[in-house]
């Protein structure tokens, strides 16, 4: 493939630039295609990107500052359609997620924090797309135990449950069975009493979430504490609405 100034020429994707433009290059994936874009663009929307300009290219023995600005950097084990998906919502906060991704956050090391750090980024929206339900249970329940998820635990919830469903139709398999990984890593100590009571209503229909999980939720408002429920599942995320029985979960908490 030849080079590309933020994207490939496919049309799900904006029009390329024009790489005398760009000050930053990427050689991607065995067809070493290679993308252009701006380091400025990048270091500013993602943390990863940062850390890896600020580095310079792999093998360089430069410091940071006398490092050439066109790289270019080798990420010679990175499928170029989802490199570019990434730069993609960088540059326009938008993007299809699709299965491909979410396989190369965990296949392909060159990657996985990038890609990580975009479904962190932009969870809301990500968990309404074809490719959240597209996810394996497997990839789903590593997402979910991140803390930097930016999304409230009831709306990941239901993110979970419709998910659940998909998965459930397409695999022909019951909703409590395929959704049994993912649904250990939902934060249930962190809804209010009166959610637990609308979600034990809801789980009547589908019994997606075990019954013991939902029974720790309440024991550890009954106790005011979080004890008996694993220590990550009373974290409050990224995304998590403040409850007032949140003080009561913190092992730190007076």
């Amino acid at each position: 493939g030849g080079p590309v100034g933020l994207c490939s020429h496919r049309p799900a994707h904006p029009s390329p630039v024009c790489p005398s433009l760009c000050d930053v290059t990427f050689v991607v994936g065995r067809e070493q295609q290679k993308v252009f874009a701006h380091r400025c663009v990048l270091a500013c929307r993602c943390q990863a990107f940062r850390g890896m300009l600020s580095q310079g290219p792999v093998g360089s023995e430069d410091s940071p500052s006398s490092i050439p600005s066109q790289g270019p950097f080798i990420l010679g084990n990175v499928q170029p359609e989802v490199f570019l998906a990434v730069i993609e919502f960088l540059y326009t906060n938008s993007v299809t997620l699709n299965s491909h991704i979410a396989a190369v956050t965990y296949g392909q090391a060159d990657l996985q924090q990038h890609c990580l750090a975009f479904i962190e980024g932009c969870t809301a929206a990500v968990v309404r797309t074809q490719g959240f339900h597209e996810l394996s249970d497997v990839v789903l329940a590593r997402v979910l135990r991140s803390d930097r998820l930016a999304v409230d635990e009831l709306d990941l919830v239901q993110a979970v449950r419709e998910w659940a469903h998909v998965s459930s139709a397409v695999l022909e398999r019951p909703v409590p069975e395929v959704a049994a990984l993912p649904v250990r890593e939902l934060r249930l100590p962190l809804l209010a009493p009166s959610e637990l009571v609308t979600l034990e209503s809801h789980n009547q229909r589908d019994m997606l979430i075990p019954a013991e999980s939902i029974a720790a939720a309440w024991r550890s408002h009954a106790l005011r504490k979080g004890n008996g429920v694993p220590s990550h599942l009373c974290r409050p995320r990224r995304g998590t609405r403040p409850r007032d029985h949140h003080r009561h979960l913190d092992p730190h908490a007076k």
